[in-house]
Parts: C-alpha cells; structure tokens; sequence
C-alpha cells in the first residue's frame, strides 16, 4: 500500500468538526449541477461519468484546488472532460469564454 496521499484527500487527518449550514445556490452553480446531470444522462450514451469528474477535480493542483469552490472545480472537471473527449476544444471553449464575458461587460 502506497503513503502517497494527494493534496485533496482529507480522510483521516485531523480536522474541525463540519458545521452543516444551508445556503442558497447562486444560479452558475445550479447551471453547474444541471450541466453534469445532463452530462452523465445523456442518451444513447453519457459524456461524462462521475469517474471522470472525479479525476480531473482531483487533478488539480494544490494551490489552484484550495482557490477554487466546490462547483468551480466541477466547472473546471467537467471543461477538462470535454476536451479530453473531444466533444470540445480548447479554441472553442477560448472563444465561449470570450462571448460570455464581453455580453457580461455590455450588461454593466
């Protein structure tokens, strides 16, 4: 059995007991929750599977990891598994960012 432990995985350190709280979600994490489930649901066969989400969340590196939020890693999971199937680019999703933000700053 291996000791190596990547930086995400947290079980059986020590740690603060987990404080439940409910909060409400801001509507980019629930596009973020449907997305995956449309994803993994998809008919005749699934563009993603949980495996894979799980991968490329555990992928990134540590400091970029404690940075981001729960669903910005699922976005950066599930982009990472696009590209990697080939469902997108990395040009494509360049220029949908690009889009986004330009129609974000014409909205300010």
């Amino acid at each position: 059995m291996s000791n190596f432990r990547s930086h995400h995985d947290m079980g059986g350190l020590p740690a603060e007991p987990v404080k439940p709280s409910e909060h409400d979600y801001a509507p980019w994490e629930k596009r973020v929750d449907a997305l995956l489930v449309l994803l993994a649901n998809r008919k005749p066969a699934p563009l993603m599977t949980v495996d894979e989400l799980r991968k490329n969340i555990e992928s990134i590196g540590p400091d970029a990891y404690d940075k981001m939020s729960y669903y910005e890693r699922w976005i950066h999971s599930i982009a990472h598994t696009l590209i990697q199937r080939g469902v997108i680019s990395i040009d494509e999703l360049g220029r949908k960012i690009a889009a986004v933000q330009a129609r974000e700053e014409d909205h300010c």
